[in-house]
């Protein structure tokens, strides 16, 4: 998509005044889920890869400068996603259950996270289709969800900060890029086959960092990092590319 197409500027009438609230009346969370709906909202009508900048900031009702400083790239954008659904999962601030197992945590925070997605997964389909297209993009938006998935641990009490703790969130990032897919195209109105699948992943993350614990000698009951292979397909999401 080539952004510099779009040349005109015109805010959509139907767009909320946003030129105060931009410059912070309403706070960087309320933009981010501004721009993230308008930009899925495109995104499922006319294809990510024919959604420009400018026409997200029109929907949105961003003026240009405003959304420049926030959103100066496309992968900036997809970050914007994930926050939403990020904040949504981290503003449950209810202390973590040391009855519970690592893989139960996890299974919690991920299926919250995915019921914070569900409102934008019709133009996820399309960035997931489309950001094959553009790598670069792909790969900007990678160290965004390496981020989300590193505070994804963190909110099941988990320390993505140790010692192997990005071996954690690559596995993670492997295990949301695999239930992504099935997410995408899970009509049950329970989420139940986005459930089977994430549990199933995680379990078999359980059974590999097992494996791993013995062969190395080491003991961690509770914190059981995800597998960490197959993560070359994290970039897309929002959530992995086979999103975010």
């Amino acid at each position: 998509m080539d952004d510099t197409a779009d040349t005109r500027w015109k805010t959509d009438p139907e767009a909320p005044d946003a030129a105060e609230q931009a410059a912070g009346g309403g706070g960087a969370d309320e933009l981010d889920r501004r721009v993230a709906a308008a930009a899925m909202r495109l995104a499922a009508g006319q294809g990510w890869r024919n959604t420009g900048l400018l026409a997200i900031a029109r929907a949105a009702g961003v003026p240009p400068g405003a959304f420049y400083r926030r959103f100066p790239s496309r992968s900036d954008v997809l970050a914007a996603v994930s926050r939403v659904a990020d904040t949504a999962v981290l503003a449950d601030e209810a202390p973590v259950s040391p009855d519970e197992s690592a893989r139960d945590r996890l299974f919690d925070v991920m299926m919250r996270r995915y019921d914070a997605l569900l409102p934008y997964r019709d133009g996820l389909r399309s960035v997931v289709r489309d950001l094959r297209r553009e790598p670069l993009t792909a790969l900007a938006f990678s160290r965004h969800f390496g981020r989300s998935m590193a505070w994804m641990l963190r909110a099941a009490g988990v320390e993505a900060d140790r010692t192997g703790g990005a071996l954690f969130v690559a596995g993670l990032g492997a295990v949301q890029a695999r239930v992504m897919r099935v997410f995408l195209e899970d009509d049950s109105a329970d989420l139940s086959r986005t459930m089977a699948a994430l549990d199933s992943e995680l379990r078999r993350a359980e059974r590999w960092a097992g494996a791993l614990r013995r062969r190395s000698g080491r003991a961690s009951p509770t914190d059981s990092p995800p597998p960490p292979q197959g993560t070359g397909e994290a970039a897309g999401e929002p959530g992995s590319a086979s999103a975010g």
